[in-house]
């Protein structure tokens, strides 16, 4: 459960977001942002992520993954409440 004054969000990215560097990117931005979670690849093609922190640097990170990393091609962003509870951002692996 994220600790008071923190926000979850789970998000599904959709469109040109495998093989241009969306994870690591995210995961810059994660660490420059002070956000916890984790990013990965689903074999749908989509990149699926949970961020976690103050709520003005989830806005922000949630900003960013409509738009990822300069080679993306992001057509949709899913976000949901998330439990969160993470420490630490990770990169997991495909699922």
């Amino acid at each position: 459960m994220s600790a008071p004054g923190r926000i979850a969000r789970h998000l599904l990215v959709h469109g040109l977001v495998q093989g241009v560097f969306y994870r690591e990117s995210m995961r810059q931005e994660a660490a420059r942002l002070g956000i916890d979670g984790w990013v990965r690849n689903r074999r749908d093609g989509t990149v699926e992520a949970v961020v976690e922190g103050t709520p003005e640097a989830v806005e922000a990170i949630v900003r960013w993954a409509h738009r990822g990393p300069e080679d993306a091609h992001v057509t949709r962003v899913e976000a949901r409440d998330d439990p969160g509870g993470h420490a630490g951002f990770e990169k997991r692996p495909t699922v």
